[in-house]
């Protein structure tokens, strides 16, 4: 069974950097385009950024310059790098195969003084 298991939320102050791990099962990883999203609770589900089977990446506009995803292909595992945090990058953080019902559990992110 094809699963997506992330890692890495936390706690942290405004301005401190955290990173998100997704690791994936089966063979389908290295083929296709893979994406975050995050959730805030009250708020629908929003898109974060996306990295393409080739490597090519966009963001939301609000976490351009701050956010870096990236893929292992080896490792069958996909980051998300965030730097400069916000009290409002505050969510549940999921990965996903875009176009799909693919997603993890999420993992929490909580930016607070």
């Amino acid at each position: 069974q094809v699963q997506l298991v992330e890692s890495g939320g936390g706690l942290v102050q405004p301005g401190a950097s955290l990173r998100l791990s997704c690791s994936a099962s089966g063979s389908f990883f290295n083929l296709y385009a893979m994406a975050w999203y995050r959730q805030a609770p009250g708020k629908q589900r929003e898109w974060v950024a996306t990295i393409t089977s080739g490597g090519t990446t966009t963001y939301a506009g609000s976490v351009k310059g701050r956010f870096t995803i990236s893929r292992d292909r080896e490792k069958n595992t996909m980051y998300l790098q965030m730097d400069s945090l916000k009290p409002e990058d505050t969510a549940r953080y999921y990965c996903t195969r875009p176009g799909t019902v693919l997603w993890g559990q999420g993992t929490q992110v909580t930016v607070s003084s």
